[in-house]
């Protein structure tokens, strides 16, 4: 709530109509559905704002929204932190207003605030202070002064009330003060100052009754006020139901995300031509060999860092918002990880083909069908990894670090993927073994073999060379120690790499959201390594 996450590139009722496919029963009709979010839409004075994009509204607006999103299954109790974080003394006050009328509508509203201004504190019937985790007062707003007066201190007659208690109650008028409010408080065990307190406590399970704590506050709601039925949640709900809405939402917002699209079809195609350009008729030719051998390692470097990048700046971002969407029970994390996978994957994929289509015909390579396609699922498996990979780092670290750690750790797998070529008989056994954990080495031996193995010719040596020891395919990919291998090994190794880092990132995606204690130790020791090596600092 204090940093009023939204869903991108959705309007306002778009947002309301898929929360609703999700926490609303599903046999709900969509005319239902619709008559609910109208409901809510003009109690919270969104109405003219419905075919806004989230992106584009102001703060007070997007305040409304996120409270607007967690009301259409009329939830009892509702939790906020700092709702008034980010906007101006009138804004402020029209949100505290409307917690006010929820509150009084039969919901208990629980929230935190910092600093109210005076006429936001006159809006508070109960009110709870904290410090030092200790209780310094709970009670009605309008009773702080003559605490205060009981304790021996008198609150300056223009002064906010609010103000005046907290910077009493953070030593400001001497530590002694601090012991006073927590002894007269009883640690929260008096309630002499709450309001009306003997009605509290008899008609506080009243269906009506409602408690609003804030900083903390409590409004009562009169036991009259009529309130909206509450609808069917959506607790039964399949996960592949879940599924579909979320890749309904997922797609829409794609579609309409057009310049990053662009630009990732402006990034492939340049460098498609670019690589192109380095290589330009080199597949053809017996003395370029070596030269050849370079174009498939730096298709597969480009086929690491295209989709790795991009993952890194996006899914940290996108983890806020899977938070809070998850933390209420929206969704099932298995339906939001599969929606995205099948949105993210044929992109990879389209793109991949988008750029050996280019790079690939610049470079003058075998024009077969089998070998061009054996190039292009290279390409993209290694595309799909690269992505997973990214998943696995930015599902446990924020955007900064996954930038500093990524490429840190991408560059022994870069070394390991063509590390020993020539010299194969030499290698040192500890790092043959490291060798088979770089999905790039595979991915090299795969292009390879698609360039040069399954009996190639003797490529042609121009009449202006005197020697090309490389023109015979089979000769150099004995010679660079690829003569054993398996371009269908080499797929399936991918694939198992695909899919372990693919799991690997949703099982680290779902202990950052619901932590098991070996995890939560994990972060606890995450937590004083980033205090003290931090790279951010």
């Amino acid at each position: 709530m204090q940093d009023d996450l939204l869903q991108p590139l959705l309007t306002v009722e778009e947002s309301m109509l898929f929360a609703a496919d999700l926490k609303l029963n599903r046999e709900l009709s969509k005319k239902d559905k619709l008559i609910a979010i109208k409901e809510i839409l003009e109690m919270l004075r969104l109405t003219t704002a419905k075919d806004t994009l989230t992106e584009k509204l102001s703060g007070g607006e997007r305040k409304r929204v996120s409270i607007a999103l967690e009301l259409l299954n009329n939830p009892p109790i509702i939790f906020l932190d700092e709702p008034t974080t980010g906007l101006d003394d009138l804004s402020s006050s029209q949100c505290i207003s409307l917690l006010k009328i929820l509150a009084e509508g039969g919901r208990t509203v629980i929230c935190s605030i910092h600093a109210p201004s005076a006429r936001i504190f006159s809006k508070f019937d109960h009110t709870y202070i904290v410090s030092a985790g200790q209780c310094m007062y709970q009670g009605y707003g309008q009773d702080i002064i003559p605490f205060m007066s009981n304790i021996g201190l008198t609150c300056p007659t223009h002064y906010n009330p609010a103000d005046f208690i907290i910077e009493v109650s953070t030593g400001d008028y001497g530590v002694e003060f601090l012991e006073k409010m927590s002894t007269v408080m009883d640690n929260g065990k008096n309630t002499s100052f709450c309001k009306d307190v003997k009605c509290q406590f008899e008609e506080i399970q009243l269906p009506n009754q409602t408690t609003n704590t804030q900083m903390c506050t409590i409004t009562y709601a009169p036991t009259t006020t009529t309130e909206r039925p509450v609808l069917p949640y959506n607790c039964d709900c399949s996960v592949w139901y879940q599924f579909g809405v979320l890749l309904r939402r997922l797609w829409i917002q794609t579609y309409r995300d057009t310049n990053y699209m662009i630009l990732k079809i402006i990034v492939h195609a340049m460098l498609g031509v670019l690589i192109g350009g380095f290589y330009l008729n080199m597949g053809q030719d017996g003395s370029k060999t070596l030269f050849n051998f370079g174009f498939c390692y730096t298709c597969m470097i480009a086929f690491l860092y295209l989709p790795l990048m991009p993952t890194l700046l996006h899914f940290p971002t996108e983890i806020q918002l899977i938070k809070r969407e998850y933390f209420n029970r929206w969704y099932r994390l298995t339906a939001y990880y599969l929606a995205m996978s099948l949105i993210t994957l044929p992109i990879l994929a389209t793109l991949a083909v988008f750029y050996v289509s280019i790079a690939y015909v610049m470079s003058d390579q075998p024009i077969e069908f089998q070998r061009i396609a054996m190039f292009v699922l290279i390409c993209i498996l290694t595309s799909f990894i690269s992505d997973s990979f990214g998943l696995l780092i930015a599902s446990v670290v924020d955007i900064v670090n996954a930038m500093f750690i990524a490429p840190v750790a991408s560059v022994p797998l870069i070394l390991l993927a063509v590390y020993g070529m020539g010299q194969a008989n030499s290698i040192p056994l500890l790092i043959k073994i490291a060798m088979h954990f770089s999905y790039l080495r595979y991915g090299m031996e795969g292009l390879t073999i698609a360039i040069y193995g399954n009996g190639r010719t003797v490529l042609p040596c121009p009449d202006e060379e005197d020697l090309c020891p490389f023109r015979d395919p089979k000769f150099f990919i004995t010679f660079i120690g690829m003569g054993n291998a398996i371009f269908w090994l080499d797929v399936l190794a991918l694939a198992i790499c695909f899919i372990i880092f693919r799991f690997t990132s949703f099982y680290l995606l779902r202990q950052r959201l619901r932590p098991n204690k070996t995890f939560a130790a994990l972060q606890v020791i995450g937590r004083i390594v980033k205090s003290h090596f931090s790279i951010t600092r």
